[in-house]
């Protein structure tokens, strides 16, 4: 466990960055600092591995002072990936994931296999190894980047907004790419951004820092979008923060329809069997199950629908892996207000309405006691304990 105790950082021309801060960082879990410009998040940061030395208050690394360890070994002791990667041009891809295995002593040999297992492990081609950074686009430089961290296993991993410099697609993959590598791993990792759908995704704690490095408010993500401390953290989790905490509430017990649901070599028959009236629209799945769009029954041709004439079926959610956010996004985003839901295979197992998801929103929200511990989203596994606290 890292533990920050009353931590001050004050310039020489009296600038406070961060203000006697007292966190409890937990171990083999992503603790994420989040706030405005000014808040102190990557000072705090640099803190943790002596970047930057405190002026006030002191970080234990497992209960050891870090200040009272030598600085290049407390460094190595730590994994680093900053924005753009921050690799070493004139090196190959292997050798830049190789770096600190060999300033630790590590043999070539033994170095670079250790850097082709971890290529492998961010999602990297082997093809890759031999070519150089400028030949790799952004998101695969990031994964780079992740790989040299953790080239020598180090067990802690700090992250200063590592991901920012990229599109939101490959943010995304980005993202999920480090969920799932620490569920493999178990890293403590601190993890600095701006973006708080970012922080409430990867994070296990989530720390609000105010502008003038002060603590606003310290808690799992699901806590801090149900009971925000004050106005500011309110204010800075944004107007949507009911629609994110949906992310929480997993899709699961949604009463799917399967009426509604007719193949693409449909009789007459079977299209008047299925248009109950429950839906004004069919679904029409191919031979395989797979959704290919929505109809109005009277429109379909029995034995020969045509896929070409389908309203489209929007983005299925996949009710044992997505939440309620997800499936209300499907369903807002479809052209018949209808959501499709898939099973892992990608095969249609029903579909559900705007009105069901609404009903089962109220339904998640009331068995939810006020001060129920807060509970992970359903599609992650961040592990990592839940009862960390604000030291002091």
């Amino acid at each position: 466990m890292i533990r920050i105790d009353s931590v001050t950082k004050r310039y020489p021309d009296g600038t406070v960055a961060v203000d006697r801060l007292s966190l409890d960082i937990p171990d083999r879990s992503i603790t994420v600092l989040v706030g405005p410009s000014g808040c102190g998040k990557t000072t705090t940061l640099r803190m943790i591995n002596r970047m930057v030395e405190p002026t006030e208050g002191t970080i234990l690394l497992d209960g050891k002072d870090v200040t009272q360890q030598p600085v290049n070994t407390l460094r190595r002791s730590m994994g680093y990936v900053i924005q753009n990667a921050g690799l070493f041009q004139h090196r190959t891809i292997l050798d830049n994931i190789a770096t600190v295995p060999r300033l630790l002593g590590w043999g070539k040999d033994r170095a670079r296999g250790r850097a082709r297992e971890l290529m492998e492990r961010v999602g990297l081609d082997a093809a890759l190894a031999k070519r150089y950074p400028y030949q790799l686009s952004g998101g695969q430089q990031q994964r780079v980047g992740v790989a040299r961290a953790l080239a020598a296993d180090p067990p802690v991993l700090l992250m200063d907004e590592p991901f920012s410099a990229v599109d939101p697609v490959v943010r995304k993959g980005l993202q999920d790419e480090l969920l799932r590598i620490q569920a493999e791993l178990g890293k403590t990792i601190v993890f600095v951004t701006h973006d708080i759908d970012e922080a409430v995704k990867l994070g296990t704690m989530v720390a609000v820092l105010r502008t003038g490095g002060r603590l606003a408010q310290y808690a799992p993500p699901a806590e801090l979008l149900s009971a925000p401390a004050d106005a500011f953290v309110e204010d800075f989790l944004g107007a949507d923060r009911g629609i994110r905490r949906l992310s929480f509430f997993p899709a699961t017990d949604l009463a799917l329809l399967t009426t509604p649901i007719v193949a693409v070599d449909a009789t007459a028959e079977q299209i008047a069997a299925r248009a109950t009236g429950e839906t004004p629209y069919l679904l029409v799945t191919g031979l395989d199950g797979r959704p290919l769009g929505w109809s109005a029954p009277h429109e379909l041709t029995a034995g020969s629908i045509d896929p070409g004439r389908l309203l489209s079926h929007g983005r299925p959610f996949v009710p044992g892996t997505d939440s309620l956010r997800a499936a209300l996004d499907c369903a807002v985003l479809s052209p018949t207000g209808w959501a499709v839901a898939v099973g892992a295979d990608g095969r249609v197992t029903g579909v559900v309405s705007q009105q069901t998801i609404a009903e089962a929103i109220r339904g998640a929200h009331a068995a939810v006691p006020a001060d129920a511990p807060a509970a992970a989203p359903p599609s992650l596994s961040k592990g990592g304990p839940s009862d960390a606290k604000v030291a002091g």
